[in-house]
């Protein structure tokens, strides 16, 4: 008999059957038709009676649940979509906020700090605050730490990671701009304040103007690059980052943590990968992403920007939004290879 903890984690056969269904259905989530309280699609394992079967299902995500009498026929989420079971996760109204007071028990996580360490305030000069993820450099000569033609990689930059939204001003930033540490909102100001220079990040597509069903958002990442005396690698509380995980390894039911500017460290755990997911941005811009983790809630506004990472410290998440009831990461394969920074030596 396998355990309740068992039964939270799909097994590789059954997590390759929920993608492969996942992918399938993706036509469930055309904007034309898309069933009301419907904000998205993952995968994950099937409950019964507030239990864990350990069975792979696809995971129809909705702002609340509701009643069966309470839906009109047409908004019922059918109980097979591309032969798979279904089964509903509540996950609320997801936004990506960088805009929320601290904890008061985490208010040093507001102030000023150098060198700065992942989980630390921070923000374009012209937003809020989010969070610093932790410090990255560039991927090297030959993909690793020590490129066989110098012997001895030696990265000719250092930069803080976090999101587009929160360094990049969601698009609206130019590189060289001001990022300030602690952000404009914990009191940051410029040039005091002033950490790094906006890079380059990764731009999102919002509708309006692109409709939703031509988006092809995977992160909501950026880079701002610092002098090497001011950034610290190491996460508040968690330490080091000591690898991360392919976005084929990162699990289902697997626990993770992360400090964040706002709620400072806590533990969840995920519930859902592949996933594709409508992201509230404010002024009625909506993003969609695909291929996504989301997890038990363990953020609230000013979090976004916090790296989520296993208990013995392999980053798989950059996190990014979030509700009272779940939180959204990017995988970070993909935020690495997107933006061509190294967040640990190896993988994990």
């Amino acid at each position: 008999m396998r355990s309740t903890e068992h039964k939270m984690v799909l097994g590789q056969e059954a997590l390759t059957e929920a993608r492969t269904a996942c992918t399938a259905a993706a036509g469930f989530l055309d904007p034309a038709s898309q069933q009301a309280n419907v904000v998205g699609m993952g995968v994950g394992v099937k409950w019964t009676g507030g239990e864990p079967t350990g069975e792979p299902a696809l995971l129809v995500l909705v702002t609340h649940k509701l009643d069966r009498d309470q839906l009109r026929a047409p908004d019922l989420v059918p109980a097979q979509i591309a032969g798979m079971q279904t089964d509903v996760l509540a996950v609320g109204y997801p936004f990506a906020d960088s805009d929320a007071p601290p904890d008061p028990s985490a208010a040093s996580l507001a102030q000023r700090t150098r060198p700065a360490r992942g989980g630390y305030s921070v923000g374009h000069h012209r937003i809020s605050a989010g969070t610093i993820a932790t410090s990255v450099y560039d991927i090297l000569p030959g993909g690793s730490v020590s490129p066989p033609s110098m012997g001895i990689g030696i990265p000719p930059r250092y930069y803080l990671l976090s999101n587009n939204h929160v360094i990049a001003n969601s698009n609206d930033a130019s590189p060289g701009d001001a990022v300030l540490q602690p952000g404009p909102h914990d009191g940051g100001s410029d040039p005091r304040d002033r950490i790094a220079r906006l890079n380059r990040f990764i731009p999102i597509a919002f509708d309006p103007p692109t409709p939703r069903d031509r988006h092809d958002n995977l992160v909501d990442a950026a880079i701002a690059e610092g002098e090497f005396v001011d950034l610290n690698r190491e996460v508040y509380w968690t330490g080091p980052v000591r690898a991360w995980r392919r976005r084929d390894d990162v699990q289902v039911g697997t626990v993770v943590q992360k400090t964040g500017r706002t709620t400072h460290y806590t533990v969840g755990r995920i519930t859902a990968t592949d996933a594709t997911i409508d992201v509230g941005f404010g002024g009625g811009r909506v993003a969609r992403f695909r291929d996504q983790i989301v997890t038990t809630a363990i953020s609230a506004g000013g979090d976004s920007g916090s790296l989520v990472t296993t208990l013995d410290g392999v980053a798989v998440g950059l996190l990014f939004a979030g509700s009272t009831s779940a939180t959204i990461a990017n995988q970070i394969e993909h935020v690495r290879s997107l933006l061509r920074v190294e967040v640990a030596e190896r993988m994990g």
